[in-house]
């Protein structure tokens, strides 16, 4: 366990739990309560989170059999000339 002081604006400076956190210093940091207790997360990792959840299963749907149908399929897809995105190659 860590200890922070809060500063008169409201600042904190987080301890050395940062590193383990993976933050850096421009990262957004989510603060939300559940149950009572309080929680400190990196948003980036909340966002992952959230999308694999919104995501499971769908690789499947999609018929992907495992992760090198999906590099196949990205591959394939950069090959198409309406995605190209700019280059003219």
């Amino acid at each position: 366990m860590e200890i922070a002081k809060l500063r008169s604006k409201g600042q904190i400076t987080i301890p050395d739990i940062r590193q383990k956190m993976d933050l850096k210093k421009v990262d957004k940091i989510l603060f939300f309560e559940e149950n009572g207790k309080y929680y400190i997360q990196n948003s980036n990792s909340a966002a992952l989170k959230i999308m694999q959840n919104v995501m499971k299963g769908e690789a499947e749907k999609a018929g992907f059999k495992n992760p090198d149908d999906v590099v196949k399929y990205i591959k394939d897809m950069r090959k198409r000339p309406e995605n190209n995105y700019g280059n003219n190659g």
